[in-house]
C-alpha cells in the first residue's frame, strides 16, 4: 500500500468518525428530545413535591395511607388517561411491594447509575415505530417521617436514593 492509500484510508476513517460524532450530537440537540426532557423535569418536580406534601400533612401514623401508595395510584390514573407512564422503583433491594422492583434492563441500569451518584439517567428508545424518552430520577429520604415506612433512614440520610421515578414519555 502506498502512502497515498494510507492517507486516503486515514481520511476516510476520520470522516466516518466525524459523521458518527455528528449523529450523536444530533440526538443531544434534538428539539423533540429536549422538550421531553423538560417535561420530565416538570413532572418530577410536581410528583416529588406532592409526595413530600402528602407525607408532611397527611401521614401521621402507620395506619395512614403512605405517600408512596398515593403516588402509585396517581401514576396509574395518569397512565390510564394516556398521558405517560411513571413508575416508583425500589433502590434498596428490599421493595415494600414487589411491583416496585426494576422490571427491565433500563430500570436496572438506571438504579445502578442513580445509586452511584448520578442525578439523572436516560435513554431514547423506539417501540412500535415511535420514539420514547425513558428517564429516571432518584428518590432520597427527605423527612424523618419517612422512617415510618422506610426504617433504614440512617442508611440513606446522606442523599443516597431509596428509590427512583422511572418515566416513559413519547418524543413528539
Amino acid at each position: 500500500m502506498t502512502m497515498r492509500h494510507w492517507a486516503l484510508g486515514g481520511l476516510a476513517a476520520l470522516m466516518l468518525l466525524a459523521v458518527a460524532v455528528a449523529g450523536d450530537q444530533g440526538k443531544k440537540d434534538d428539539p423533540a428530545v429536549a422538550r421531553a426532557r423538560k417535561t420530565v423535569r416538570m413532572l418530577d418536580d410536581i410528583y416529588k413535591t406532592a409526595v413530600v406534601l402528602i407525607t408532611k400533612h397527611y401521614v401521621n401514623d402507620e395506619s395512614d395511607l403512605p405517600a408512596g401508595s398515593a403516588a402509585i395510584a396517581l401514576f396509574a390514573a395518569i397512565k390510564d388517561k394516556g398521558w405517560h407512564e411513571v413508575r416508583l422503583l425500589d433502590a434498596t433491594g428490599e421493595p415494600m411491594e414487589e411491583a416496585n422492583s426494576p422490571r427491565d434492563d433500563f430500570e436496572r441500569k438506571a438504579i445502578a447509575a442513580l445509586k452511584s451518584g448520578q442525578s439523572y439517567y436516560e435513554q431514547v428508545v423506539t417501540k412500535d415505530g415511535r420514539r420514547y424518552l425513558r428517564a429516571a430520577t432518584p428518590l432520597p429520604v427527605v423527612l424523618k417521617k419517612c422512617t415510618m415506612c422506610h426504617p433504614h433512614y440512617e442508611d440513606y440520610k446522606n442523599g443516597k436514593p431509596i428509590g427512583a421515578l422511572s418515566y416513559t414519555l413519547p418524543v413528539e
